[in-house]
């Protein structure tokens, strides 16, 4: 006899009342997890390092039954981190989630960061590794006591398919792109980061991650056909891939599942 019924699991999707933080929550995915964390009426605390990039956010949020908080926050300056990170205490000392999304992932133009091994950056390495890496740290622990006050508190890394495997040269010739050892080096330290949080915060806060893909945004057409001949599922991903992911590890549908790394990238890690 199952101990769940179907409308047992759809009520571990309602979300209402419940409060969740959102790192980078004005950029593509973040908005899209911050959408979707609205629709299913929880309230989010949403982070971002551009008042720019909040305000799409907060337009398409009135639509939602939650409510969004907006800070704006350099996760890149410590001093503005602890200080956001005061700000979220203060509006809700009980915390049911947080959403590392937010990454430093540089530009092609920027000199330095997606060039040759040779070429590449300390100054640059060091930057990502404080946003990609250290940020989550520091917001973890100092919120560990909010999520674990919650008896449910799930923590939810996003990391990439560069944090688990190597990358394949090939697509990138002839483009403009490239592919950083800072940002691989500074996701796959995420990744195990999420294991040893997930065996030392156990049992009150859950600790787990997922590894988009590729999303299609615009890349360069020859990197695009090769990465989509490379990929089982016959396509780059979009933000609405990697949503239901997100939900899945933060809400009672994954109450027994911590310190895993599930790929969300089309197959790619496959073969």
């Amino acid at each position: 006899m199952p101990s769940d019924t179907p409308s047992s699991l759809l009520r571990a999707l309602d979300l209402t009342g419940r409060r969740f933080v959102v790192t980078g929550a004005g950029g593509h995915l973040g908005r899209a997890i911050s959408l979707e964390l609205g629709a299913l009426g929880a309230d989010v605390l949403a982070l971002e390092r551009s008042e720019d990039g909040l305000v799409p956010l907060r337009t398409a949020f009135e639509t939602f039954g939650g409510t969004l908080t907006c800070l704006r926050c350099d996760l890149g300056v410590e001093s503005e981190l602890r200080a956001a990170m005061a700000r979220i205490l203060e509006e809700a000392p009980v915390l049911d989630g947080l959403v590392h999304n937010a990454a430093f992932v540089g530009t092609a133009a920027a000199q330095g960061w997606a060039s040759s091994w040779e070429s590449q950056s300390a100054e640059l390495w060091r930057e990502a590794l404080e946003v990609n890496l250290t940020a989550p740290f520091i917001l973890t622990q100092g919120l560990t006591g909010a999520l674990s006050a919650s008896g449910r508190g799930s923590v939810v890394m996003v990391g990439s398919i560069y944090g688990l495997t190597g990358p394949d040269w090939r697509l990138y010739e002839g483009t403009d792109l490239g592919n950083p050892a800072a940002y691989a080096a500074s996701k796959g330290g995420l990744m195990q980061m999420t294991r040893w949080l997930a065996s030392t915060l156990a049992p009150k806060v859950r600790v787990n991650a997922f590894c988009p893909g590729g999303i299609e945004r615009g890349q360069d057409p020859a990197f695009v056909e090769r990465y989509v001949a490379r990929t089982p599922m016959g396509r780059m991903a979009s933000e609405a891939d990697m949503v239901g992911t997100a939900l899945y590890l933060l809400s009672d549908m994954s109450r027994y599942v911590t310190g895993q790394v599930i790929a969300v990238d089309g197959g790619w890690t496959a073969w």
